[in-house]
Parts: C-alpha cells; structure tokens; sequence
C-alpha cells in the first residue's frame, strides 16, 4: 500500500547532492507523516520543525554568545550541548556543518560533548541516522561510528524518577540517559514542543503531568504571576524553559525557538519576571505569524508563520554568567509587518546571527515596568476608575456585583443548531448514547478509567471532562424542550442551543442572568483578557464564550435566589424577581458627584456602553484593555454624562434589536425582487456562503446563484466587532457548514425559515446590518469628549 509513496521519495531523493537538501526531504516527508498518520501524537507532543535557516540562526547567535560573554566556543573542550527535543536530529546536525567546529572538535563533540533526546521512536531513528550521515560527511573515518549521544527519553521525564520506564528493555539507552545526567550542560538549544492542552476529551490527547517539574514552575512562573487564569503557565515551551534554566545551573546559554505568546500575554507576567531575575541577558528576535483569532489588517500584519502554523513564533537567547552583577538587560528586535514566510526566511539567513542585528543598532532595549510588561505597556491612569467588575479576593469597588464568561459547551456542534428541531434530535441521539455508555461503565467497567472505557466515536458522540465525570457517577441524562433556547452565538448570528447543565460544559453564573428563554434581560459583553483587540457588544440572549472573543459578560439585572445561582432550571415554576446588577453604592456617588438625582442604573448601563465605544477611551488606554478589565471613567459634567447615555441607548437600540432595524436599500443586479415573481423563495433565497466575486472591491457581494448584491457602502465596514466588520460576520456565518468530526449539518436557512419563518431572511440580515453600521459609526464619530488626557 505504501509503494507509490516510496517510488515518490526516491524520485525526490534521487537529485539530492547535498546534506541540507537531504534533511530538507526529511524534514519534509517527516511531518507531512506523522500528521497524517499520527495526528493526535504530533498534537498532545506539540511536533513542529524546525527551518534550517532557523536553526543556523539560533546556532551561530549562541556561538556569538559564548565569544562575547564567556571568551570562549562551542568548540572549547568542556562545553557540553544539549538538545533536549531533537525531532529528526536538524540542530545537532547543522551544528556539525556550520564550520563553528573543526574537523577535531566535531570527532571531540559527536563522541562525548554532544547529547541530544527524543522521546518518539520513529523521530528517534531518524535524528540518529541524519546526525550519524553528516558527521561521516565531514569525518572521513574508514569504520561507521554511531551517535551515543542520542537518548530515547522523554526530556521532562528525566529528573521524575531515576530509573527509566524502558530501562530494562533498553539497557544501553539508559546507560547513556545516565551518562547524560551526570555531564554538567553549558549549551541547550532546540525547538521546544508547542503544544498547549487537547481541543476536546474526545481527541484523548492530554499532555503527561510531571510533578518535580511542574513543582518548580509551581514556586517561581506561577508564583510570581499577578494573573487570574495560571494554567497556560504549564504549556509544553514553558516547561522546556524552566527545565533548561535548571539544567545548565549558574552558567550557559540557552537558544530556543517557541510560541511567542509569552512576550505580550497576561499570564505570562511571573514568567517574564523570573526571566529577568535568572538570566543576565535577554535577546528576542520576534519572528511574529500569530494569526489565531485575528482577521482583517491585524492578521496581515503578523505576516506568514516560519513554522506555518498559527501562533506566532520568536527565538530567543537567554544568558546566565554567575560573574556578571547585572541581571534581566532585554535585547528586543521585530522582524516587521506584512512580510509573507519566505521573506522572513530570507531575513533571518541574511542576518544569520543576533550579532549582525547588534551592529546594525537594530535591538531594542526593553526595560519592564511594574506589571512586568515587556512590551505593549499599560497608561496607569486607568488605575483612578473603578472597575466593571472584580472577582479578586481583593474585591475592590466595581461597576458590577456579578459578570460571567458567555457559557462554553465544550462541543458546540452537538449543542448549537440553526434548527431548533434537528437539535431536538442531535441531542436525544446524544443522550441515549451517553445513558447507554454511563450505565454500562457501572456494569463493567469499573477497573478502568472512563476515558479509556467509553465510546469516543465522533459520530456518535462527543465527551468533555466534565461529561466524562457525570457518567463515571452514573449520573443520568434526561431531554428537557423546555432547554432549547435561543442564544447569540456570533456577533449578529443567533442560532438555538441546548442549555442544559449536564451537557453544557461551563455556565458560570450566566443561569443567574438568563434563566431560560422568557428572561429580559441585557448584558454588554466584553472581550476576555489576551483577546487580539478590545471589543464590546451588548446581547439580550444567553451568549456564548465566543460571541466575543473569551467574553465577560456584565448584566443589567440578575436574579435574587442564591440556589439559582449555579442552576439551569427545567421549568419555568421557579422563576423569581430580578435585582439591579449594578452597584447601589456607585449610583449614589455618580449622583452626588453631577448633582444630578435621577441618575439611574439602566442610564450607567447605557453610559457605559456608549464609554466602551468612545475612540478616545480605546485609543489612550489600548495596552490596558488587552490585558485587564475594563474601567470606567466619569464624565465631568451632568450634560455629558445624559449626552453619553443618549448615545449609549441609541448603540444598545442598533445592536440588540439589529433584525429589525431599516433595511439598507441596495441594488440587486439581476433586478427588484419585489417585482420579481417567485415560487420557491427557500429556494430562490438559499445561500450556502456569500462572498465577493472580486477580493478588491467589497461594493459587490454575491449572495447565490440568483441574487447579487451591489452598491454596499464601504463606510459600512468601518463599524468591526471583535476584529471583523460587522457585515463579515454576517457573510461568514450565514453558511451551510458540516462539522468535521461529527458530520452534523448546520443550516442557517433553517433558522430563517423554522425560527424567522422567512427564506429572504440572511439577505435581509445583511442589508440590516449595513444600516446598523452605517449608524453606530455615525453615533461613535459624534461621542463627546470624555477629557481623559
């Protein structure tokens, strides 16, 4: 079965004359295997590649290292190197040819100063195979030498325990993990594993847990982290750089290649610091490519990815001289915007080192500032407002007495439908398998863990943690209607979920703030912390986690019943009486302090709104809001303040009743529909996905087959919500779409014509949404002046 793969990689390899060309096929072939083959592998192990022009930089930018901070080479006998997740052997072997080493220095390193691991066998063999080829290359020696350097180990692993688990099937491989663990390491570079935590429990993908390893990351990142939310803190590149920091003691060099998002991210701010206090030096070339999330000109500007992934992407140099008195000097450099992948390359083959972006003056110093931000740093006048709202054992005085994130299912495909009544049956499918699979777990299957004992077949269901734990209880599922509600899903996109506690994965307090489908109440969501740009939208559904990016949610009303509190109710028997969210305490401060007594609790709402909107209040205090709750500034004046309120019920008025707003009076290029005569409007008016016949002109629209939509204002798409024009979400999600794993369809025509009972439901969505845009940019331009400077 695989021999047109073979004849393929022979045709490829056939041309090959030089070592570079022929770890580039290996490289090549490599990953594009075990992605295919062994996809949930490569996810939990975080397995990426690592460019040669990559690796050749971190290798000579350490060479550039050892010369200038320690007078010494990576040649020097004595310096121990170490590359602690080697994959296919690249930067062992391009060290071996970068003509840093002479021919008795590469015989003195493959021997005994070179160690490299790899925990995958396949990558393992690989890795000794490539770095044997190129040393026999270099060494022309009459008898074939191997790698003892290479250990098949897990990294992390290595200081968990002292014997191996594969110890005595591999007797010789765990002599030389010994061996290894005795050398002290001057050197440690490599491409730590990238991954993160699994989708979903159904990938059965979780990262391995290391206790000593962790336990030190535990008492200095976490530590020293001012941060909420910790877990990211325990990502794989993490762990690589608080294993490498102890590993090379009070002296060396470590040169990574990782996810970028420590530089800028929230919880990342203990780790930044104890990188100041561990390490003399700090050099970060920012490689950027982080586009998860992002959209429009934000997205351009990261530019392609060197890995081809979707997290951005830096090298860094960290240097430890116990000689030197000064600790934490940051040397930061930005590859640029708007630069495609092979342009980066190019830029990093030509400066082929941190020297050469030294001497061209091209690092930045950084110098942190309280919040241990490195870049992107935060207006600390913000701090005179008061919050919206805190949740912090602090408790300081805030806008809000409750918020909650939107509700997050843990599988939004068997959860959420266009079509209220195909849910009915997803979901009824859903919980007979989940009965059957927690009954029988009960029967039979006690003696192993429920993940490991249960069907995880995506097609006939889908688990998280919390699911998973529900039937290891043998607790039952039942089908309430009664919990298909409508819910805002995306900005300007409604679609029906099933909002039910046993299946919905995390809640919070949203069952506090909507308690089912007959609850008025509205709630102006926020993007969470880390979201690529701040946005605001206001629902008066149950909105998901993502209808904002990680929204907070901040309600006008909530109920009064403690018990309530963590409950989805099945019924409407229990429902009780609402209370003002906001603050008693803060309304009467805001009236004595405009002398104005009929302030009340909607009008701070709808002032807030309009503040969330104001250009003035996103512009000065950008950096803060991508990294902490919002604050709220008062207004000097009484007139301001009822001027804001104004503006803010106008934008609440355009964003909450959107479907009902004036339609934009476009033109339909085959001619007035109103005219037309139709006898199938579900037909004539289906739309799988819209789009622009030409990527340069967004003034035309093609809706389907029949209907092409013309003279769309392009103020229009001046009005963005979480990072896209308010009319792409509307093109976007308006859609007919399968889901991967399960196969579920999912039909926005449905929701026109079950729930709106109207086919020309999606094309009057978009020309409703012109007119909303066209308005809240109109009411944003004329806010008033806040007189924050």
């Amino acid at each position: 079965s695989l021999e047109k793969f073979y004849t393929s990689v022979k045709q490829r390899a056939a041309g090959i004359k030089t070592s570079t060309g022929r770890q580039t096929l290996i490289l090549d072939l490599y990953e594009r295997f075990f992605q295919g083959a062994f996809k949930r592998t490569t996810d939990r192990l975080g397995i990426v590649y690592t460019p040669v022009e990559v690796v050749d930089f971190i290798i000579h930018s350490v060479e550039d290292v050892m010369r200038d901070e320690f007078n010494s080479s990576l040649g020097d006998a004595g310096v121990d190197i170490l590359d602690p997740f080697a994959g296919t052997g690249t930067f062992i072997s391009r060290l071996l040819q970068s003509g840093i080493l002479s021919e008795e220095q590469i015989k003195r390193k493959f021997t005994t100063e070179i160690h490299a691991n790899e925990v995958v066998l396949l990558a393992y063999y690989i890795a000794c195979i490539n770095i044997e080829a190129v040393y026999r290359d270099l060494v022309k020696e009459d008898k074939y030498r191997s790698f003892d350097g290479m250990v098949l180990t897990d990294t992390f692993h290595l200081y968990e325990q002292e014997r191996d688990m594969i110890a005595d099937l591999l007797p010789d491989n765990s002599e030389r993990r010994t061996r290894q663990k005795e050398r002290e390491i001057t050197v440690v570079i490599g491409n730590p594993p990238y991954s993160a935590w699994q989708k979903s429990s159904s990938d059965n993908a979780a990262n391995l847990k290391y206790p000593n390893l962790d336990e030190r990351i535990e008492n200095s990142y976490v530590a020293a982290s001012t941060a909420v939310l910790k877990n990211s803190l325990y990502d794989s590149y993490i762990r690589a750089f608080r294993w490498a920091t102890d590993r090379i003691g009070n002296k060396g060099v470590i040169g990574f290649v990782t996810n970028a998002g420590w530089i800028n991210g929230n919880a990342a701010n203990g780790f930044r610091k104890c990188l100041r206090e561990e390490f003399n030096k700090i050099y970060v070339f920012h490689l950027r490519g982080g586009i998860r999330g992002l959209s429009g000109d934000l997205a351009k500007k990261e530019g392609g990815n060197v890995f081809n992934i979707m997290t951005g992407v830096a090298v860094i140099v960290l240097v430890k001289n116990s000689n030197l008195i000064e600790n934490g000097k940051i040397y930061y450099h930005d590859i640029g915007n708007y630069l495609n992948r092979k342009q980066k390359l190019e830029i990093i083959q030509t400066v082929k080192s941190i020297r050469k972006i030294r001497e061209e003056k091209k690092f930045t110093s950084r110098k942190p500032d309280e919040d241990n931000d490195w870049l992107n740093q935060r207006d600390k006048s913000f701090y005179q407002y008061l919050l919206m709202g805190d949740k912090s054992k602090q408790k300081e005085k805030s806008y809000f007495e409750i918020y909650s994130s939107g509700i997050k299912t843990g599988f939004d495909a068997w959860l959420y439908n266009s079509s209220k009544s195909q849910l009915q049956e997803i979901v009824r499918k859903l919980i007979d398998v989940y009965n059957e699979e927690a009954q029988s777990y009960q029967k039979n299957g006690k003696e192993v863990s429920i993940e490991k004992f249960v069907d995880t077949n995506p097609k006939k269901i889908a688990w998280h943690s919390t699911l998973f734990s529900k039937a290891e209880r043998g607790v039952e599922a039942i089908f309430e209607p009664n919990n298909l509600v409508s819910s805002l899903y995306r900005p300007f996109h409604k679609q029906i979920v099933y909002y039910d506690r046993h299946f919905v994965q995390r809640a919070g307090l949203m069952p506090s703030i909507f308690k089912d489908e007959t609850t008025k109440n509205f709630v102006i969501g926020v993007t969470g912390v880390g979201a690529g740009e701040f946005s605001c939208l206001v629902a008066d559904k149950v909105p998901n986690l993502h209808f904002l990016s990680g929204s907070q949610c901040f309600p006008l009303y909530f109920i009064n019943k403690d018990e309530d509190a963590n409950l989805i109710t099945t019924t409407n028997s229990n429902a009780t009486g609402m209370r003002d969210a906001i603050n008693p305490e803060v309304i009467v401060e805001i009236r004595e302090s405009l002398g104005q007594e009929k302030i009340t609790n909607e009008m701070l709402f709808q002032y807030i709104y309009a503040v969330l909107h104001s250009q003035e209040y996103r512009n000065k205090y950008a950096n803060n809001l991508l990294k902490e709750m919002p604050r709220i500034p008062i207004v000097k004046t009484g007139q301001k303040f009822f001027d804001l309120v104004e503006a803010g019920s106008g934008l609440i008025h355009l964003h909450v009743d959107y479907e009902k707003v004036e339609k934009y009076p476009v033109t339909i290029k085959q001619g007035d529909l109103q005219l037309a005569t139709i006898k199938d409007p579900k037909s004539f008016f289906y739309v799988k996905q819209m789009k622009f016949p030409n990527k340069n002109d967004k003034s035309i629209v093609s809706y389907n087959d029949n209907i092409t939509i013309q003279d769309i204002p392009l103020e229009a798409y001046e009005y963005v919500v979480n990072q896209k024009s308010a009319l792409a979400w509307v093109m976007e999600r308006q859609c007919v779409k399968v889901d991967r794993k399960s196969g579920i369809k999912n039909d926005a025509n449905d929701y026109a014509n079950e729930t709106m009972n109207n086919p020309r439901y999606p094309l009057e969505l978009f020309q409703r949404v012109i007119t909303v845009s066209l308005e809240t940019m109109k009411i944003v331009k004329s806010l008033p002046s806040l007189d924050i400077d």
